[in-house]
């Protein structure tokens, strides 16, 4: 049924790593499949919907403050009109639109995929590449929250669980970005993509998410991580070449898809790794520190009352690390690594800005705190304490405050 199995029976041990692997018999597997998605995406639209409402009525709440409050202010005057395309995502609509040698050197830190196919899309009569950039950003997000629902449904047999994860994706606190004109609804879509084409043990689906995953953001490369463990568990079953070929290359795709970025990259400006150089300059990610060395900076300074915005990263760097010790005991072995492995390279700066936004990347970690709120009345408390740090974080963003 392209990437969907039979369904684990309810009630399977969360952290089984059985993966059944049936194919459908008969011509009508994507119809199936495509029924299958189709369901899902009914199921999360509501979540979806009112996300979006929320962010866009904050964006019009963050005008009127900008207008009456702050209007000779001439940063949050700039950020507010951006709107959807604030922060990163101005750089995407430049891109886009001008290409990378129109946008200055600074832009090399943005991978193409996301600019690319919003030119494409600005092909359309009546459509710019910023609308472009925002059109497909948001409904790769509602993709992503779908694959979401059918992998876990599919992974770990619960439907409830299933449903609180999307809408716990929906809301989380660092959420909003998914609403921007930014790259993270397209790396989560290739993730989670990648993740069940992996578990289901349909490589060249894996090969062409992991690729697409290389292409649009750095952190694409980390989903080398899963599907190396897939491969690697699944080992036995691999009767041909062509089977030990599709893993290889599977697991290869994220790293060939960044390479490719990267080898267009010398050929233009005559140095490979110039993104990851322009993304450690101060005013950025800043240089690589080792992860215990970054918490211990930030905390110092914090103490001795240097950058204070730091301290808003601390609790959510210890709340991530907690979900991701629920995530090896309660998922399988890969959904841990991966969120592991971007937690790390997320960790492995001097600037813990975005923190948030690139742990809600690592989609295992909301699988594994949706586990914890079986009970409704849980669910509710913090659904809405969620929705309510969505709806802060975004209008720190919007009126220039804090970084996406």
């Amino acid at each position: 049924m392209g990437l969907i199995g039979h369904q684990r029976a309810q009630g399977s041990p969360l952290g089984s790593t059985t993966v059944p692997t049936h194919p459908v018999d008969g011509g009508g597997r994507f119809g199936v499949a495509a029924r299958v998605y189709g369901r899902a995406v009914w199921q999360v639209l509501p979540a979806w919907i009112v996300a979006r409402l929320l962010v866009v009525a904050t964006l019009a709440v963050a005008h009127g403050i900008v207008s009456s409050v702050r209007p000779g202010n001439a940063g949050a005057q700039l950020r507010v009109h951006q709107g959807l395309l604030v922060w990163d995502g101005g750089w995407y609509q430049s891109i886009a639109g001008h290409g990378y040698a129109g946008s200055g050197l600074q832009s090399v830190r943005f991978f193409p995929a996301l600019p690319m196919a919003a030119r494409v899309l600005g092909w359309v009569p009546g459509v710019g590449v910023g609308a472009g950039v925002v059109i497909i950003a948001n409904l790769c997000s509602l993709a992503a929250m779908a694959a979401l629902v059918v992998l876990v449904r599919h992974d770990l047999g619960d439907r409830e669980l299933a449903r609180r994860s999307a809408w716990l994706l929906a809301l989380a606190p660092s959420a909003f970005s998914l609403v921007l004109g930014y790259a993270d609804g397209p790396l989560l879509l290739c993730s989670i993509v990648t993740m069940m084409a992996a578990r289901t043990r349909r490589w060249w689906w894996a090969v062409a998410a992991g690729l697409a995953g290389g292409l649009v953001r750095p952190l694409g490369i980390l989903l080398v991580v899963p599907v190396l463990i897939e491969a690697w568990q699944s080992r036995r079953s691999a009767a041909s070449a062509t089977q030990w070929a599709a893993r290889g290359a599977a697991v290869a795709a994220p790293v060939v898809g960044t390479g490719i970025y990267l080898a267009w990259v010398r050929a233009q400006f005559g140095d490979a790794w110039l993104p990851f150089r322009v993304q450690q300059q101060i005013g950025h990610r800043g240089a690589v520190a080792f992860p215990v060395t970054s918490m211990w900076h930030n905390l110092t300074s914090v103490v001795h009352g240097h950058h204070l915005g730091s301290a808003s990263h601390i609790p959510w760097v210890v709340l991530s690390a907690a979900l991701l010790v629920v995530a090896f005991r309660r998922l399988p072995l890969s959904y841990g690594a991966f969120a592991a492995s971007v937690l790390l390279v997320s960790l492995t700066s001097s600037n813990l800005d975005s923190f948030e936004r690139y742990a809600l990347g690592a989609f295992p970690l909301v699988v594994a705190a949706s586990t914890l709120t079986s009970r409704r009345a849980v669910e509710a408390g913090v659904l809405a304490v969620a929705a309510t740090g969505m709806v802060g974080y975004a209008m720190l963003a919007f009126l220039g405050v804090a970084v996406p």
